[in-house]
């Protein structure tokens, strides 16, 4: 908080959650401290880029006043998510009764005499809120904490060990299914293999039978 004698303005720096293609807004908290009514006046390095309202007005003694600054979409990230724009914040008494109408640039002309408070503000890009991770079934109350994603956008840790877990199971299927597969190859040839014996056998015993019977009976005849 920044705390002159007009006026305290809280946050001290304008923090907006960078997003490609979105319009992001944050806002200033203005609080009068004294019995004046105070006018103030909101001045930026970038005018096309921002949009502040209100960004002129007055504070009621007492009272505060909340300003809204809104960036413009912007379609490329800045380099290192490093902002070098700033703002300024002017302050000075006005009249008793004063109105946003009363406000004219001469007021906060410190040439002309006027005690002007003035306040830099800077612009800081933050990372934007990330959604709540899904609560997944089974899960217990006052388990230990599962690993965040990191800022660089890789998976966290319940993550790879799952999908460790499924590439070692899908791994040993594949070397299951390729070795039922040679061992059903295997088989198939071995029965291949008696399939031909037992077609090629029966001829052989036939003609070994015949030539044996041949013998015998030439041997009888010969002995006759």
């Amino acid at each position: 908080m920044s705390t002159g004698q007009l006026l305290s303005i809280e946050p001290q720096e304008l923090q907006f959650p960078f997003e490609l293609r979105k319009q992001i807004s944050c806002s200033l908290n203005l609080s009068n401290k004294t019995d004046n009514y105070v006018a103030f006046k909101v001045k930026t390095t970038n005018p096309k880029k921002y949009c502040v309202r209100p960004n002129t007005g007055v504070v009621l003694p007492r009272s505060t006043c909340n300003v809204v600054v809104t960036m413009q979409a912007q379609k490329e990230a800045p380099t290192d998510m490093q902002c070098k724009d700033k703002f300024l914040l002017q302050s000075v008494v006005a009249s008793p009764g004063a109105t946003t109408k009363d406000i004219t640039a001469e007021m906060f002309n410190k040439e002309s005499g006027h005690n002007v408070e003035e306040c830099k503000l800077r612009v800081v890009y933050v990372a934007p809120p990330r959604p709540p991770s899904p609560v997944r079934e089974g899960s217990e109350e006052g388990s230990s904490p599962r690993a965040s994603v990191s800022d660089n956008g890789s998976f966290n840790a319940a993550e790879l060990t799952s999908a460790r877990s499924l590439i070692s199971k899908l791994t040993e299927e594949k070397n299951s299914a390729i070795q039922q597969n040679s061992k059903l190859q295997q088989e198939l040839e071995l029965l291949r293999r008696e399939a031909k014996r037992n077609q090629s056998g029966i001829p052989f015993i036939y003609v070994f039978l015949v030539g044996l019977i041949g013998i015998i009976l030439g041997y009888l005849l010969k002995r006759t």
